[in-house]
């Protein structure tokens, strides 16, 4: 056997097998109805963000909102609307998810807002000792800035010419016996700052004392000391400044967000470390209209009684201030609310396995619960635990819908062909059922398979 003659015999083999391999092929295909021919296409409407359903892109991508991709949204999909957003999780899936919800309902919100605060002094209980004319200091009852000081104690003495004429004159009108020149003498040494004892006292001895005597009006300490004993004073002059201490100031900051909630009036609560078990009631005295630019804060006042003096300007204070009531807010649990950054969510419930985001406005939150402006309404259920294994789930399913074959309509076949139309109908009807088509195929496709 020549050459030729091989090479024509291996040709003639290898279009034997492969006629055979058509054959085979052929009859494991079954041939399916012509009304199955053609399967159908699922047409996406659009394409969205699970997170923001309300926006609509005509191609898949890249959300621009969150990481990651945009889901389609078919017009034959079940669950609702296809404009909410909505979407439906197995109920098996939610009961592994551990999914937990929660009724919005109507309720009493009573906000309870915590601050850090400084005691300071009553700046009402501030008096000033002021020299009324011309002289000397002679002595001096307190030595030092924060020296206690008692009602009537005395402070200064302090010698003056003209003090000392005033009194020539107040003594010769008690001579004189003219009342009206007594009561102008009188009032004349009030005015340099002689006390009514000390009036009493001259007019009784009939002798001028060379110096007058300032004494406190008030309980309480040195907060400025502005004269030594032998200094000179002038008219208007501070030698003192005495500030009391039946009652303080607490000064706290509220973030600005919190600092509408507090009127005048509101109660608080307030502790300090120095006095662990001990509690202090008082109540907002104040607001500042102003708000500090650096901290973005509200700075308030609370007035604090202090008859037993342990509250002492300087401290440290926690405080707990409680604002109005609302009544009948509309509130949802707080862990309900996903934030975004630039917005709020909520994830509602609409049955057992159906969900869709719905993009709310809060306002107070107090304790944990948190005040719902606008987006949902009393009765309505949502998912106050397992938000994001939800939303995972849910963009898992979107993009296992992504990876699906789609499916293509095969273009007729000749109809001079016999074959043509079954490879149609074979490519048409397996993405129909890819494991059982698949299957059939690789069994037919066997060496041991007898066609």
């Amino acid at each position: 056997m020549n050459r030729s003659t091989v090479i024509g015999l291996a040709a003639l083999a290898v279009i034997s097998a492969a006629g055979g391999a058509v054959l085979l092929l052929q009859r494991a295909a079954p041939v399916a109805p012509a009304a199955a021919a053609a399967a159908p296409v699922r047409q996406a409407l659009y394409w969205y963000d699970p997170m923001v359903p309300d926006q609509h892109f005509e191609k898949p991508g890249k959300s621009p909102f969150m990481d990651m991709d945009l889901v389609p949204k078919y017009a034959d999909e079940a669950g609702g609307a296809p404009d909410d957003g909505g979407f439906r999780i197995d109920p098996r899936v939610v009961q592994n998810l551990g999914v937990r919800r929660a009724t919005v309902e109507r309720r009493a919100l009573q906000p309870q807002l915590l601050a850090a605060g400084v005691i300071a002094v009553d700046e009402h209980g501030i008096a000033a000792v002021q020299a009324r004319a011309a002289g000397w200091v002679e002595r001096l009852g307190v030595k030092a800035v924060g020296d206690p000081v008692r009602r009537g104690q005395r402070l200064a003495a302090i010698q003056s010419p003209e003090l000392l004429a005033a009194q020539g004159e107040f003594l010769l009108a008690l001579r004189s016996g003219d009342a009206g020149l007594q009561a102008a003498a009188r009032a004349r040494l009030a005015l340099l700052g002689v006390g009514e004892a000390q009036l009493r006292r001259i007019a009784a001895s009939g002798q001028a004392e060379r110096h007058v005597e300032l004494f406190a009006d008030r309980d309480g300490y040195v907060l400025e000391l502005g004269v030594r004993e032998g200094a000179q004073v002038q008219p208007g002059m501070n030698l003192l400044v005495l500030a009391g201490l039946d009652s303080v100031w607490l000064t706290a900051e509220l973030p600005e967000a919190q600092g509408a909630a507090i009127v005048p009036g509101a109660a608080a609560r307030v502790t300090v470390a120095a006095l662990p078990g001990q509690d202090f009631g008082g109540r907002v005295e104040y607001v500042y209209p102003e708000l500090s630019g650096a901290t973005r804060t509200v700075k308030l006042r609370i007035a604090l009684p202090n008859r037993a003096a342990q509250l002492r300007p300087g401290m440290y204070a926690s405080v707990q201030l409680e604002a109005p009531a609302r009544t009948e807010a509309l509130a949802v649990p707080s862990e309900a609310v996903i934030r975004t950054g630039t917005r709020s969510l909520v994830l509602v419930a609409d049955d057992d396995n159906r969900f869709r985001p719905v993009p709310v406005r809060t306002g107070l939150e107090t304790g944990d619960w948190i005040e719902v402006l606008d987006g949902l309404a009393a009765g309505q259920q949502v998912v106050a635990s397992g938000q994001f294994l939800i939303d995972s789930e849910a963009n898992l399913r979107g993009a296992l819908e992504r990876l699906a074959p789609i499916e293509i309509e095969t273009a007729p076949a000749a109809a001079d062909d016999p074959h043509a139309g079954h490879a149609g109908h074979a490519q048409a009807a397996a993405p129909a059922n890819h494991e059982g088509h698949a299957g059939h195929e690789a069994h037919s496709g066997h060496p041991g398979h007898t066609p």
